[in-house]
């Protein structure tokens, strides 16, 4: 039996956890330390309160450390492990799988593991290029993970940043299970079926007319993450490609106002905002756009909003700050990479992958490429780590 101990059911995760089960048939469960996200909570980014509105505990065995309603942790910095070392001595498991080292709920997650005699598979978003750190932070991070990767069974990478970062730490043919960052598209509607039926009636709703090239951002509408960076890029476009454009935002937070003032601004773009979304409100937004962009600044670990993109057939533009970029972009192709914030730049992404907006054969490669990250692979690549650890009894790395 595999442990994966989470603060919190992700909606991300819970598919690859319920893969695991079913589809290779090692007994799953998760230990929550709160069940914050299906009783529903207030994120600050987003600035909303909101509930995940798909089956986030189905398909496997979950367990919850504390419950909203009983007084536990309402978000991922207040979850604590009280409780977690008994039920990983009561529980039959023979490996855990640790899914980071922050916030401080994972290494004392990771710390009890250890001291219930489990090994420990690692799978993370673990990434250099994220965020930058000045020489005694880095290397105090480094010797940190370096510890912990050391008393790990085995390490999952998610991408190519993921198995880089392992590698620059000394782990280079010992990180070998790929187990990669996917969303599960169950609750979307993908397919040019739905594109045809969705995309005309979406965009007169919205306000787009038919020749309009609608520009998508998904997500929290914050500095972190540049949706401001992605309305200044569009004015600098060629007049002919700007007057052609238009932005849909899909998401809240403090930027919200600002963005919704710019079309009095000169040259001006049309901006239709239409708030936070639940997963099985998207695929129309998706399907309305004809390019989707995430111009994050910094923190972007991977993304996945742009695999959502891809899975919808839309052509992305990411900056350098965003994981994904070497896994899911191909230039031309999937769309385009460009240096992270800079206007310049991104105005000159903008105005190469709009040459793929609307094309057919665009949209099979973009749906093409993304079969590779999908919630089957990374469920394979944590079943392979497992038996590679349990079969053998002692630690793989």
């Amino acid at each position: 039996m595999l442990c994966v101990i989470e603060t919190h059911p992700i909606q991300y995760h819970a598919p690859v956890w319920r893969a695991v089960q079913q589809e290779h048939g090692i007994p799953m469960t998760a230990v929550y330390g709160s069940d914050f996200s299906v009783a529903g909570y207030r994120d600050p980014e987003f600035e909303t309160t909101f509930r995940w509105d798909t089956d986030l505990l189905s398909g496997y065995a979950p367990k919850f450390l504390s419950r909203v309603a009983e007084g536990g942790a309402a978000d991922a910095e207040s979850v604590t492990t009280c409780g977690l070392a008994a039920v990983l001595q009561a529980g039959g498991f023979r490996a855990a799988l640790s899914v980071g080292y922050s916030p401080r709920f994972h290494m004392h997650a990771f710390r009890c593991a250890q001291r219930a005699g489990l090994p420990v598979l690692f799978r993370g978003e673990t990434t250099d290029h994220a965020r930058s750190r000045g020489w005694l932070k880095r290397t105090a991070r480094d010797m940190a993970l370096r510890w912990v990767y050391s008393r790990c069974s085995a390490l999952l990478h998610v991408g190519r940043h993921s198995r880089a970062h392992f590698r620059r730490l000394g782990f280079a043919g010992r990180d070998d299970f790929f187990s990669p960052y996917c969303v599960d598209p169950t609750p979307f509607r993908t397919d040019e079926g739905a594109r045809a039926e969705l995309r005309a009636v979406t965009r007169r709703a919205l306000g787009f007319t038919e020749t309009q090239r609608v520009i998508m951002f998904c997500g929290k509408l914050s500095p972190r993450k540049g949706p401001d960076l992605l309305l200044a890029a569009t004015r600098l476009l060629p007049e002919a490609q700007r007057a052609a454009c238009a932005l849909l935002l899909v998401g809240d937070g403090e930027l919200r106002g600002e963005l919704l003032a710019s079309p009095a601004q000169v040259p001006a773009v049309p901006v239709n905002c239409v708030g936070f979304q639940p997963q099985g409100a998207l695929s129309q937004y998706y399907h309305a756009a004809d390019l989707f962009v995430l111009p994050s600044r910094t923190g972007e670990t991977w993304g996945l909003v742009v695999n959502e993109a891809l899975h919808h057939g839309v052509p992305v533009v990411v900056t350098e700050a965003v994981g994904c970029a070497p896994d899911l972009v191909e230039r031309g192709r999937t769309g385009e990479v460009c240096a992270a914030d800079s206007v310049e730049a991104l105005a000159g992404a903008l105005a190469s992958a709009l040459a793929l907006a609307g094309a057919e054969q665009v949209r099979v490669q973009c749906r093409r490429h993304i079969e590779g990250y999908t919630v089957a692979r990374a469920a394979t690549g944590i079943a392979a780590a497992y038996r590679a650890v349990t079969q053998s009894n002692q630690s793989f790395i």
